[in-house]
């Protein structure tokens, strides 16, 4: 699908990896954007099983991976001009199963510990739901409201590569809990911040930009 901006890890770090790789694909035509789109997504798939069967370094490696690689399919569609809205709508429906698999597994992996207790398995079902509404919110706001959310912290503090990537860090040092901690301030402080955004945007007859 089309990139219209970027997250701040994936501007400063995956777009490294994903032009390169993208390019070199492109000499490929059997090669589409939906076939990286779904290889990122059982890339999301396996990080979800190693943090669930308790390999916290390869969860976090591996859903690094998933995040460059969903930089991939956009890279490769604009390079080969393939771009297309299905290809877009799948992008987005692969990457809110995968990042569903990455949170359950890491839930599972606390549970697997024996850590299992009440308190953490709602800090993990908080981040998974305030993962899904960082997207979501997006969404809504461009649909109904013709609002776009490109800078400041409504627009980069919790965005899609910057998730994957504090769960990469979180994975490396064995921080499950800790990780699942700020994924879950970080998703719902953003989604509230959109939703006052959104509140005063209609209030004052504004869009955001």
């Amino acid at each position: 699908m089309p990139v219209e901006w970027d997250g701040i890890v994936s501007r400063y770090i995956n777009r490294k990896f994903s032009r390169p790789v993208a390019r070199f694909l492109a000499r490929y035509p059997s090669i589409t954007p939906n076939h990286i789109s779904l290889l990122s997504f059982f890339t999301a798939l396996a990080s979800g099983l190693a943090f669930y069967l308790c390999y916290p370094a390869l969860g976090g490696i591996l859903s690094q991976i998933a995040s460059i690689l969903d930089g991939v399919d956009g890279d490769l569609a604009k390079l080969t001009f393939r771009t297309s809205p299905f290809g877009g709508f799948l992008d987005a429906m692969l990457d809110r199963y995968a990042d569903t698999a990455i949170l359950a597994g890491m839930i599972g992996a606390i549970i697997n510990a024996g850590l299992g207790n009440t308190t953490s398995i709602l800090v993990g079902l908080t981040a998974l739901f305030g993962s899904l509404l960082v997207s979501y919110s997006r969404a809504r706001a461009a649909s109904d409201l013709k609002l776009t959310f490109n800078r400041g912290f409504s627009g980069y503090a919790a965005n899609r590569d910057v998730r994957l990537f504090v769960i990469m860090v979180g994975g490396l040092l064995n921080q499950i809990f800790m990780t699942l901690i700020i994924v879950a301030i970080l998703t719902n402080l953003n989604v509230l911040a959109r939703i006052w955004i959104c509140w005063k945007s209609t209030k004052q007859g504004r869009q955001y930009t």
